[in-house]
């Protein structure tokens, strides 16, 4: 017979984030019960996105979870009826997928925060920007954006190859006041702040 993975309950207040957003919250719980595994959560954000896709509607969520130590994060999308197969007349119904990836704090190389405030000459200490942008990385993605590389002489038509620059940005979610909501701006500053401070930690 198989056992059951080593987990504990799911931190209350996570869940009840997971609830809150609506999105098949027994299947998005479950993934990341599993990969939380028996580890206490420190922090953690969940954050829900639709788009529309051929008159389609369709949701993604992302649930990001710090432990002691890794970052847990979790994508479930929601895909629509495909075609039947075969000549067969029924079709497949809806369906969504989750996928769950685990990074050790030790391997993030960049955890960005990107504020967009309004009137920045008039800005107060405290106040939420309208948008807020997490960007991470930890070496699973390189984006390269190379062009050709010049020399300053206009009348120049030697080849001198290409130049360009290497970044990495695994994970960048984005959230703003009017979209989401203040309090979303709130908890992914939040949910920043303890990541990098994490990660600081294990630079010293």
């Amino acid at each position: 017979m198989g056992h059951m993975p080593n987990t504990t309950p799911l931190d209350p207040g996570l869940r009840e984030a997971i609830e809150r957003s609506g999105y098949y919250p027994a299947l998005v719980a479950e993934a990341i019960e599993a990969a939380i595994g028996p580890e206490p959560v420190r922090s953690h954000l969940v954050h829900q996105e639709t788009t529309f896709d051929n008159e389609e509607v369709r949701r993604h969520v992302s649930v990001l979870v710090l432990t002691d130590t890794r970052l847990i994060i979790g994508h479930t999308d929601e895909h629509g009826t495909e075609p039947a197969i075969d000549g067969m007349d029924s079709q497949v119904s809806s369906y969504a997928s989750t996928s769950t990836e685990a990074i050790r704090l030790d391997r993030i190389t960049t955890c960005v925060v990107t504020r967009v405030v309004d009137d920045p000459a008039t800005h107060v200490a405290g106040t939420l920007p309208r948008e807020a942008v997490l960007t991470v990385g930890w070496g699973a993605i390189a984006r390269i954006d190379l062009e050709p590389a010049g020399c300053g002489d206009p009348h120049c038509e030697a080849d001198h190859g290409y130049t360009g620059t290497m970044s990495g940005d695994d994970l960048q979610l984005r959230v703003s006041t009017g979209a989401d909501g203040a309090e979303a701006v709130a908890r992914t500053l939040e949910f920043a702040t303890a990541l990098s401070a994490a990660t600081a930690g294990l630079r010293g």
